[in-house]
C-alpha cells in the first residue's frame, strides 16, 4: 500500500486524436470518445428544437434514454449522438 494520494498520469502518447464535421465545422475528437461528448467537448450545448414549443435540445442523460441528442451522422438519421462512437471525418448533421 502507497501513500500516494494522486492517480497516476495518463499516456496518451499512443492516442492519435483526430476531426470531425458538425454541421460544416470541424471539430477535435479524442479517441473514444461519443459524437456527443465530442460536440459538448466543442462548446455545442444544443442542436435541435423541441417540435411545438422552438426549445433548445442536446445532450440530456447521455445514456441513450431520452432522445434529446437526435443527429444524422453520415446520412443516417436519427441516432442518439450520446450512443455513437466518433469515427475519423464523421459528417453529423444536427437539421
Amino acid at each position: 500500500m502507497t501513500d500516494e494520494t494522486d492517480p497516476a498520469p495518463l499516456d496518451r502518447s499512443g492516442d492519435a486524436g483526430f476531426h470531425l464535421t458538425v454541421d460544416g465545422r470541424r471539430i477535435p475528437v479524442e479517441p473514444g470518445q461519443t459524437v456527443g461528448a465530442a460536440m459538448l467537448a466543442a462548446g455545442i450545448r444544443s442542436w435541435r428544437t423541441t417540435r411545438f414549443a422552438g426549445k433548445p435540445r442536446g445532450l440530456f442523460c447521455g445514456i441513450g434514454v431520452c432522445f434529446d441528442c437526435l443527429v444524422t451522422v453520415d446520412g443516417t438519421p436519427s441516432l442518439r449522438a450520446c450512443l455513437v462512437t466518433a469515427r475519423p471525418d464523421d459528417e453529423v448533421t444536427t437539421t
